[in-house]
This record gives structure tokens, C-alpha cells and sequence, in this order.
């Protein structure tokens, strides 16, 4: 495999050997056969401290507890909101997971018909999904942009430890806050700001199968922020 900051990847097919070694560990997409660790799925595959995994290139976004997701409000019940995330059933936001009390007649007021709102997700079955608002960061959105990508493509978004979206943070001064279900809000003190944020992430899209995506990022804002300064000296 490449390596990227003590990382290696590289697309692998179902049943295909990826290392091979008794000090390896096989993660989520893999499967141990004798001393090799095997692809259980197509994706990209990862080794990061004797950690293997296969990172799915596309499909459904299925929710896990402690998800942070971004979603819509589809309905209001009697006890709470009914929440759009994009998962095979829709979530449901309970007025207890708000962080404050909410009676029954005011239920609307707090969040009405397609708000959108960043929640985690406390439990996921087949068919019931739990959402909570408690934490800090959590609750309805309100200006910005939102944008969807594939949920599989969140893991290089987000980079390992966030390093990538740090970088696009750093380099655009948006707010960003990541979906585990592919939706991603950016908040910038200007439009422009938001569109170069909102451009980072579909260069990083194209290219998430490539190994050095750090660097290709970095350099992609040098040349970005160059051409920008250059049309605005030539618009004055």
C-alpha cells in the first residue's frame, strides 16, 4: 500500500488479500483468514497501527450510535420530531433530548416543518432511530450552506484526527460541521467564503482515492487563493 501520514490505502475487491502478518488487527469491511486480513467489501482500504479496515465507496448511509448527523424535520408529533436523515427510516428527535423543556403547544415553535438541525444519534434499529440535541454544537441550524455528499466519502473529509477539515477550516474561516450521513453545514462570514469551502470538499471528493490528499489540498488553496487575488485585482 502508499502511506499518508502513517496511513496506507488503496482499492480493494471482496475476498482480496490486504496484509498479511499475525500483528495486524482486522476492523469494520475486513475479515481474518488464517494470517491475512481480507476485504469483505469493495472500498478503500486503510492500515493505521496495525488497524485494517475497508472504507465503502458508495451505498446507503446506515446510522451507529454516537453519529453526528445533519437531517430535516419531516413531521411534528405530540412528543417530538420526526427527522429526515437519509437512512432507510427516518429518526425521531423526542422533546426529553431537547435541552430545555418543551410543552406540548409549543412543540412547532422550537422546530417547525423543514428545519434543518445537527443531532446524534443515541440508538439505531432496523426500524427506530434516537436523537438527542443535548450536547454542545448540537440544535437547529439556521443561515449557511448545506451541501450532501456520499456518506462514504465522510471518513476522508474529515481526514484522520480531522486534519482535513481542519485544513479546509483554517483556510476558508467557516463553521463546518460534518454528517456521518454525507450532509455538511458551512458557515462563512461571506458567500465566498462558503462556495472556496464548499470547493475544497468536491476536489477531495474527486480524488479520495488518491494517497497524499494532504498535501494535493494544500497546495490546491496556494493555487486557489492565487487566482482569486488575481481576479480581484484585475476586477479593480
Amino acid at each position: 500500500m502508499t502511506t499518508e501520514n502513517n496511513e496506507s490505502r488503496k482499492i480493494v475487491i471482496p475476498g482480496e488479500i490486504i496484509v498479511s502478518g499475525e500483528d495486524y488487527l482486522p476492523g469494520e469491511g475486513t475479515e481474518k483468514k488464517g494470517k491475512n486480513i481480507v476485504a469483505a467489501r469493495y472500498g478503500l482500504a486503510e492500515e493505521s497501527n496495525r488497524l485494517v479496515k475497508v472504507i465503502a465507496l458508495s451505498g446507503a448511509y446506515f446510522p451507529r450510535g454516537g453519529n453526528v448527523v445533519i437531517g430535516k424535520v419531516e413531521n411534528i408529533t405530540f412528543n417530538g420530531w420526526i427527522i429526515n436523515i437519509g437512512s432507510a427510516a427516518n429518526a425521531f428527535l423526542s422533546v426529553s433530548e431537547y435541552p430545555r423543556y418543551v410543552r406540548s403547544d409549543e412543540i412547532e415553535e422550537v422546530m417547525s416543518i423543514g428545519d434543518m438541525i445537527v443531532a446524534k444519534v443515541l440508538g439505531a434499529r432496523r426500524k427506530s432511530i434516537d436523537l438527542t440535541v443535548k450536547s454542545r454544537g448540537l440544535g437547529k441550524l439556521t443561515d449557511g450552506m448545506i451541501i450532501e455528499i456520499n456518506s462514504n466519502k465522510v471518513p476522508r473529509v474529515i481526514g484522520k484526527s480531522g486534519s482535513m477539515v481542519n485544513i479546509i477550516k483554517e483556510e476558508t474561516g467557516c463553521n463546518i460541521t460534518v454528517g456521518q450521513n454525507g450532509l455538511i453545514w458551512l458557515k462563512g462570514n461571506s458567500i465566498e467564503e462558503e462556495l472556496l469551502a464548499k470547493k475544497a470538499i468536491q476536489f477531495i471528493i474527486d480524488r479520495a482515492t488518491t494517497s497524499g490528499l494532504t498535501e494535493k489540498i494544500q497546495e490546491w488553496f496556494k493555487k486557489e487563493k492565487k487566482q482569486i487575488k488575481k481576479e480581484k485585482g484585475d476586477e479593480e
